[in-house]
């Protein structure tokens, strides 16, 4: 059997093909699968069809993902997945998908981003969530068990080998010893703990990071965070919500506290079209030279279009605006700040099917590393999701099937199950969400989107002063169920993924992509490398192999002309 810990696209996708290839699974997820990270993806999916330009390949696909990167990318994670993009476009047909598709008939594509052609697939603004439900609708189909409200506390190891996983219901607290013979880790990335984030509350803790380190495995480059350049500010329950980039691809203009339209300042020729990175280092550096907002932010305004435009071509952008704010974009500027988006760094995985350094454990989605670099090309995530989950999933059945044996550990379980047992008997005096918003301020004020030496030691001193205070937590499950405990379990994910941030961000003393270090404004070329992290050996640096040439010689530079850059 093969444990599959999280339920949003990657991890269903990796289900799917363990069951279609006869192999007994299980996936279970904290979330309820229909609300998994996945379904707030909107703007596409990217393969090289060439529906709507026939001279494209994955070739210059990969070309245009490699550069994008920084050059941070592993050549041959990237190969895979764009290789085997079409056909991870054709699974989601065959389970059941409609795509946007053109009058005759062939699937619609569109400019996303630094892409050469047009070779971004959707369907409407909510491509994640059809993406999400195709998946859903077909491990049922399958007959695939799926558990909602299981929070995995461990993966369970012995002798440097996965025999299963332990955790507990949020509801009633049962606990869940599962053995299985290989653990693919889909629980998401890191980026809920900055204080602005695009995650909703309580996903993407860094889950994967801590069950994976824990286990034995390692971490790279977890200090390259995508910061998306518009989050909003309130209310703060949903502070870092995003303002869809199509606002800007549409004509949204950008002003700071003084009216001035920044742009120009920081890229005059594509203004509000510029790259992701770009964008938010430009806000981040008007609220922080006191140009910004009140409330610490900048004006995105889009009242001077047509309502009609508005309404037709950004529905969701109007009717979250007037369900969390009551605020009528067709009518007033919108409050926003950069805010953590996607965790580009991950567990250190090989390229070829996504195994780590623990015998049977895999991982893939953002709990992973490899495809992005120092900057993610819009509309990557979604078909890396379904490549890896595809090929991990093989990968997890033929392990499987290759065992003749499984050796456990009673000791392993035991301390699984005394980790649950001293939490929910801890009465101490600090609060879990007190010491989770502690983390989260540390790492919004010292690694941010942008960072130096001494913020950073800083960061990583405060950070210490946490972990000393985790010490001391209490724990108080209640009448709504076992949240509490899950919160206990959120903040040591947090604090690891925090520590490891710092330290990795402390050594890439450069300006690349989505890191900006102050005090290292240039790029570093002997910095074109990844950091590995563990507690044990701390950071290490591991070189990348060389691009090949079919590939390299199609690295240009990409017009951005009238084209939203990402």
């Amino acid at each position: 059997m093969v444990l599959v810990i999280g339920t949003g696209g990657a991890g269903l996708r990796a289900a799917i093909e363990l069951a279609e290839a006869g192999v007994d699974v299980l996936a279970v997820g904290k979330r309820p699968k229909d609300d998994a990270h996945t379904a707030l993806a909107a703007g596409g999916i990217n393969a090289a069809l060439a529906t709507m330009d026939p001279e494209d390949t994955w070739q210059q696909h990969a070309a245009d993902t490699l550069k994008e990167s920084y050059l941070l990318a592993d050549p041959r994670t990237v190969q895979i997945v764009t290789e085997g993009a079409a056909r991870g476009i054709d699974d989601l047909e065959r389970y059941g998908m409609s795509f946007a598709r053109e009058e005759d008939g062939r699937i619609s594509q569109r400019f996303f981003g630094a892409h050469k052609f047009r070779r971004t697939a959707f369907a409407g603004d909510y491509t994640g969530l059809e993406i999400q439900r195709t998946l859903v609708r077909r491990t049922e189909q399958l007959g695939i068990p799926v558990l909602d409200g299981v929070y995995i506390t461990r993966i369970l190891v012995h002798d440097g080998t996965v025999f299963g996983a332990y955790g507990f219901d949020l509801t009633h607290g049962t606990r869940y010893l599962i053995h299985a013979d290989a653990v693919i880790l889909a629980a998401g990335g890191h980026t809920r703990i900055w204080r602005r984030t695009s995650s909703r509350r309580d996903e993407n803790t860094g889950d994967s990071f801590r069950l994976a380190v824990e286990a034995g495995a390692r971490l790279r480059d977890p200090e390259l965070v995508q910061f998306h350049p518009s989050g909003i500010l309130e209310p703060e329950s949903a502070a870092g919500t995003l303002v869809s980039e199509a606002a800007r691809g549409e004509g949204g203009i950008l002003r700071n506290a003084l009216g001035e339209r920044f742009m120009t300042r920081y890229d005059p020729d594509r203004m509000e079209l510029s790259t992701r990175d770009r964008v938010a280092l430009a806000s981040y550096t008007e609220i922080k030279e006191g140009r910004g907002t009140p409330k610490g932010g900048v004006w995105l305004d889009v009242s001077h279009l047509p309502r009609q435009t508005i309404m037709t071509r950004l529905p969701r952008v109007y009717q979250t605006l007037l369900d969390l704010q009551m605020l009528d974009i067709t009518r007033e500027p919108v409050e926003i700040a950069p805010t953590a988006h996607y965790s580009m760094g991950g567990v250190w995985v090989r390229p070829e099917d996504h195994s780590t350094d623990v015998r049977g454990l895999y991982a893939i989605g953002e709990a992973s590393s490899g495809m992005h670099g120092a900057n993610r090309l819009g509309g990557n995530s979604l078909i890396e999701l379904l490549v890896f989950g595809r090929i991990t999933g093989q990968a997890a059945a033929a392990y499987s099937q290759s065992l003749t044996a499984q050796p456990r550990s009673a000791s392993a379980v035991a301390q699984a199950r005394a980790e649950i047992d001293e939490l929910l008997a801890a009465d101490g005096r600090e609060n879990v969400r007190a010491l989770q918003r502690a983390v989260r301020n540390t790492m919004t004020e010292h690694a941010g989107v942008v960072r130096d030496e001494e913020g950073l030691r800083t960061g990583l001193a405060e950070l210490a002063e946490v972990e000393k205070r985790m010490e001391d937590v209490g724990v108080h499950p209640d009448i709504a169920g076992y949240q509490d405990l899950a919160h206990a379990f959120d903040l040591k994910s947090a604090a690891l993924a925090a520590r490891a941030t710092l330290e990795a961000a402390l050594e890439r003393r450069e300006s690349r992509g989505c890191h900006n270090r102050s005090d290292y404004p240039d790029l570093d070329p002997t910095l074109q490398v990844n950091l590995v992290w563990s507690p044990t050996t701390g950071i290490t640096r591991e070189s990348i192999p060389a691009i090949p040439d079919e590939i390299s010689s199609l690295m240009q530079e990409v017009s951005t002309e009238g084209k939203l850059a990402e």
